[in-house]
């Protein structure tokens, strides 16, 4: 899955040591820009932590995210991990660019339109 939108706050790092070793975790905000705009909280998890810092607050990006719930005592908790992120600019710029690639492949050149491809 992924969602876009614009950053609006950066949380505070958070670093441990677990039975696998050491971890490092960062939670970001972003806003949609839909209709009704929602905030979503998301996890930089290891190494994407360190590509978080280059992004700033009220940049747009494209989380590529997915989603994981786990159940303790009869309660469930969800998640949501990002694992690449990209600018959203760069993101929509690649889309825009390949339909134009595609009309122009099927253009006839001969000039005439009353003919057929074949």
């Amino acid at each position: 899955m992924e969602v876009t939108g614009k950053i609006i706050k950066i949380l505070a790092e958070q670093r441990g040591q677990g039975k696998n070793g050491d971890w490092q975790k960062q939670d970001f905000v972003i806003e949609t820009a839909d209709q009704y705009p929602k905030k979503i909280c998301i996890t930089a998890w290891g190494k994407l932590v360190d590509a978080l810092e280059t992004y700033k607050i009220g940049q747009t990006v494209t989380a590529y995210i997915n989603l994981e719930s786990r159940e303790y005592n009869d309660k469930w908790f969800s998640e949501i991990k990002a694992w690449k992120i990209d600018s959203g600019e760069q993101s929509t710029t690649k889309q825009e660019v390949k339909p134009k690639d595609k009309e122009k492949s099927t253009e006839f050149t001969d000039g005439n339109s009353d003919s057929l491809p074949f």
